[in-house]
């Protein structure tokens, strides 16, 4: 069928990288050494994909501001311990690899900051591939459009030919907001029934069926 899409836009923890698990433990050490209590895994999961503040903010709405900045510290002591040592998942490299060559524009829009983007990319490998990049710290975070119109600006792209592949909710309203289709994954932080209401062209179980669906179908 003929090529429908020019732009394909992912996210980066949960869709590309199999950090939800990390993040999740993170958060709850994080709690635990401030004295607060801990999270549940599915409240913590819901949080994934919003930039860092928000995220805590909207796990943790009655914290005192002030706390904040405690509660980030200790997350970053939790996580950066082990971000270099998490995997991307089952073939996502070479599945990057042969959209980019297949002459699809790839791009990034995630709730990581700039530098743990940065960070993640060198030691991933697949920072050559990725055309453009938005970050939490610079711009408004998901589910607001801005990461996404950004880049379809940048990039000169076609917002009818702009597919944006994510694993939460987060991500798929982003799309929805930004007017441009989704794709979910089924395997990141959000399960099927939170990804099912914002309409995504489809739900995939593993990186590979998203890169086949892609291929056949993008």
């Amino acid at each position: 069928m003929p090529k429908q899409f020019d732009l394909l836009i992912f996210d980066w923890d949960g869709t590309l990288m199999d950090s939800a698990g990390v993040i999740v433990d993170s958060i709850q050490r994080a709690c635990e050494d401030i004295g607060l209590a801990v999270p549940s895994e599915r409240n913590a999961r819901q949080i994934i994909g919003l930039g860092l503040i928000q995220a805590l903010q909207t796990l943790l709405p009655d914290l005192p501001e002030g706390e904040y900045p405690r509660l980030v510290e200790r997350y970053r002591h939790h996580y950066l311990g082990r971000d270099a040592d998490i995997p991307l998942f089952a073939d996502v490299p070479e599945g990057i690899r042969a959209l980019q060559d297949s002459g699809f524009t790839l791009a990034v829009a995630t709730g990581k900051s700039r530098v743990g983007l940065t960070r993640a990319l060198e030691t991933s490998g697949l920072g050559a591939h990725f055309a453009a990049t938005r970050c939490a710290d610079q711009t408004h975070s998901k589910p607001h459009p801005a990461m996404v119109l950004e880049l379809v600006d940048e990039l000169a792209a076609d917002p009818a030919r702009t597919l944006v592949i994510g694993d939460t909710s987060h991500d798929l309203l982003m799309a929805s907001n930004a007017g441009v289709a989704s794709l979910g994954v089924t395997y990141g932080a959000h399960e099927a029934g939170d990804l099912h209401p914002h309409a995504p062209l489809a739900l995939m179980d593993s990186f590979a069926e998203v890169h086949a669906w892609l291929m056949a179908n993008a």
